[in-house]
């Protein structure tokens, strides 16, 4: 009889508990992606991963979760970038390689921005260069979403450079360049003699004289590395250091249009945000320059010109690689004054 009495108890609970289930597995995700990253987890370029992945969950509903992998956890970016084109990950946000195709390098050019404003127009979504570096991209199967923006790039130097704003002119100064024609290319067309050292090897060349300058870092990179023996900072934004949001486009073929117009706003907020950090890290960074006894020297958007279109006079030399026709259509969306 007492056992008779507890089971509308026990059904009672048991139905409860069931609900409760399945209550909870209503919130559960129906879709989780893989987003790798290059960076460290307080790094600016992480942060916004993280900020992509809390919008998605929030306007879908949970229904989507999107999990960060910083500091190259699924691997180095020539990794990810062929697991995104096997859909074995499901997104990125990482330099793009160039060994599959040598026009990705498009990105690094020298001397088609020269400030924040060049930025915002260049790198907006309806851009002829997101346009450009999406077909590129999705020729491999690859789906670009958007930019990250980390900074301008400058010129650092153990001494003054002679008339810096002034291409014509020898500016007396021996700097370090990538390995890469378009870094090496739009120095000397800005009037610097170059010479390749293995990245590692910088700080110390510029200590014993072996080189006087470098090009091709950001106001970040060059305060944190090198302000020991820099003297001189010219914020010349001769290049742009970027890289970008990325999705398997095997995956994003599976999505519907209503999940992939979540993913694509979150990453356009995302990437919008990226250029107002960058513009105000390089700002930060180059006051801690001058705490830190550095010269600085900065330039109106019009000053930089001349610089922009030495340049440009480059880039007919880029099209053994990149090709005249891509180079053809560079030109005409990216001179200067455009």
């Amino acid at each position: 009889m007492a056992q008779f009495k507890r089971s509308p108890f026990l059904v009672g609970l048991l139905a409860l508990s069931l609900l409760v289930v399945m209550a909870g597995s209503s919130f559960a995700a129906e879709i989780t992606l893989k987003f790798a990253g290059q960076n460290p987890a307080d790094h600016p370029a992480t942060v916004l991963m993280e900020e992509i992945a809390a919008e998605v969950a929030e306007k879908s509903n949970g229904r989507i979760e999107i999990k960060v992998y910083p500091t190259n956890q699924l691997g180095d970016y020539t990794l990810v970038y062929e697991e995104l084109i096997r859909g074995t990950i499901d997104m990125a946000c990482i330099s793009v390689p160039s060994q599959f195709d040598p026009r990705l390098e498009l990105l690094y050019i020298n001397g088609y921005v020269r400030g924040y404003e060049d930025v915002k127009k260049v790198f907006a979504p309806e851009g002829w260069l997101l346009a450009k570096m999406k077909e590129l991209n999705s020729r491999l199967g690859v789906n670009l979403l958007g930019f990250f923006v980390e900074g301008m790039i400058g010129t650092g130097t153990t001494k003054p450079v002679d008339e810096p704003l002034n291409p014509a002119v020898n500016k007396g100064v021996l700097v370090r360049v990538p390995n890469m024609d378009v870094y090496k290319l739009g120095a000397e067309s800005m009037g610097y003699r170059t010479v390749t050292i293995p990245y590692a090897d910088v700080y110390q060349s510029m200590q014993t004289g072996v080189c006087e300058g470098v090009n091709g870092y950001s106001t970040a990179a060059a305060y944190t590395m090198l302000r020991d023996v820099l003297k001189h900072w010219y914020m010349t934004n001769y290049s742009l250091e970027c890289i970008n949001y990325m999705f398997s486009g095997k995956v994003w073929a599976g999505l519907s249009a209503e999940d992939q117009k979540v993913i694509q706003e979150a990453v356009n907020n995302a990437a919008a945000k990226s250029i107002v950090q960058a513009k105000a890290e390089d700002e930060k960074y180059m006051q801690m320059m001058r705490d830190y006894g550095i010269e600085v020297h900065t330039y109106s958007e019009e000053e930089l010109t001349p610089l922009a279109e030495a340049c440009a006079t480059t880039w007919e030399k880029l099209e053994k690689n990149m090709t005249k026709e891509l180079m053809d259509e560079f030109r005409t969306a990216m001179a200067p004054g455009k």
